[in-house]
């Protein structure tokens, strides 16, 4: 399947989930991870692209349901990972994922293993299947692009280039063996553009 047969597979999830995604640059971030499964699934014929796609478009519209302030204050301060604005937006994400799933004609299957994907995805410390792994590794990767420490480093009250160097400790996140491939190349590029060496 190509990329723009697999967009068409899934443009009304995107429609219906639009508006969602417009709450802490996921507008952003959500296609570019989305980009990354797909990469990311080219190594893995085993994986199901279906509930992979899917988990990734999805993964973080929970978020909209959180005020900004409480998103900034609390998803990316000490301990981040296990803040309550964290908890939340996994659980937000469950439901609101399989509302727009059902909404737009997916089976209950489909919607319970993406709704297990999303419950946890930054907070589980480990992956329930190689579907997880590929979501959760998309979700990390986008950190490593050009747009992510552009974005990420006003969230983190940081310089692209410190972002960007910070990212060496993300690698040990990664739980694919392509990831880290993928992430190095989208370092390197980060670096070239953003001339982390001088600024």
């Amino acid at each position: 399947m190509t990329d723009e047969t697999r967009l068409r597979r899934y443009e009304p999830v995107w429609r219906a989930s639009a508006e969602f995604l417009r709450a802490r640059k996921n507008d952003i971030h959500v296609p570019i991870s989305f980009g990354l499964c797909q990469e990311l699934l080219t190594h893995y014929p085993d994986a199901d692209a279906d509930i992979c796609s899917l988990a990734i478009l999805l993964h973080d519209i929970g978020w909209y349901q959180i005020d900004m302030v409480d998103i900034l204050e609390k998803g990316f301060g000490p301990n981040m990972m296990q803040s309550d604005v964290r908890f939340l937006h996994e659980s937000e994400g469950v439901r609101m994922s399989a509302e727009v799933l059902a909404a737009t004609g997916w089976s209950a299957s489909v919607i319970e293993q993406v709704g297990a994907i999303i419950d946890g995805h930054d907070t589980r410390p480990y992956p329930r299947s190689l579907n997880d792994r590929i979501v959760r590794d998309a979700d990390k990767l986008w950190r490593f692009t050009v747009a992510g420490a552009a974005v990420a480093s006003d969230w983190f009250k940081c310089t692209p280039q410190q972002y960007v160097l910070k990212q060496d400790q993300t690698y040990k996140l990664l739980e694919t063996e392509a990831g880290p491939v993928i992430a190095a190349r989208e370092q390197a590029l980060s670096r070239k553009i953003l001339l982390t060496d001088f600024l």
